[in-house]
């Protein structure tokens, strides 16, 4: 059995929060899936599901943000989960908005919500990192106002975005398992090459005589391979 768990806040104030993100992509994989209903167990709501050849709990932690290890470490100790087969979905000020990674282990860099995971189950565990980005600039307050805060209205229009791909990530984990999907996902896509220099045309024609010479298209040739 794999742990899909999403860090967030409860009640309904918090919905919108940046903070939250963790919550709202569980809930669409649960949707996507077709996941039991949600019930309450653990200090927190749990739903299972099978995806492919997989048994997934989901888990959504009630007890707020910097005890969400309480509720992980019941449930992985109920049902004899290890933590390398745990998997949490948390919002990260250190990637931009819209950006997705998957991590194997590692710190909490100062989220809470790790925080408490790692100290009740240690580090051993992965994360899909889901970027909100830094404060802007000329924001007053407190990191800890910003990730309460909700996202502002063009973060909110591509949200929706966001979530699908962090659904589609975490459903190649379960197909492909983490190293494939976190290179699939982590890799950026190469630079362009640069265009090659234009061949030199010589106009030894007649003024107003157009240059008949045939200069060969690139990338239009049988068999060619493209940049």
């Amino acid at each position: 059995m794999l742990v899909i768990a999403g860090l967030g806040n409860p009640e309904p104030r918090y919905a919108r929060n940046r903070h939250n993100i963790g919550f709202e992509v569980v809930q669409a994989f649960a949707e996507v899936v077709g996941a039991d209903p949600w019930r309450s167990k653990f200090q927190g709501e749990i739903a299972r599901c099978h995806v492919g050849q997989t048994d997934v709990l989901l888990v959504r932690p009630m007890t707020f943000m910097n005890r969400s290890g309480e509720c992980l470490q019941a449930v992985t100790s109920f049902f004899r989960i290890p933590p390398s087969d745990l998997l949490v979905v948390h919002d990260e000020l250190d990637l931009p908005f819209g950006t997705l990674r998957l991590k194997p282990g590692g710190g909490h860099a100062g989220h809470n919500g790790l925080r408490s995971i790692i100290q009740h189950l240690g580090s051993d565990f992965a994360r899909l990192r889901c970027g909100i980005g830094k404060p802007p600039a000329g924001f007053r307050g407190e990191v800890a106002d910003y990730v309460l805060s909700d996202f502002d209205a063009n973060e909110r229009d591509a949200l929706a975005d966001v979530v699908d791909r962090a659904v589609k990530a975490l459903r190649m984990v379960l197909k492909r398992g983490l190293g494939e999907a976190s290179k699939a996902l982590n890799t950026r896509p190469k630079p362009p090459k640069p265009s090659p220099d234009p061949i030199p045309v010589e106009h030894d024609a007649e003024p107003g005589q157009a240059d008949q010479r045939e200069i060969p298209q690139e990338g239009l040739a049988p068999n060619s391979k493209r940049s």
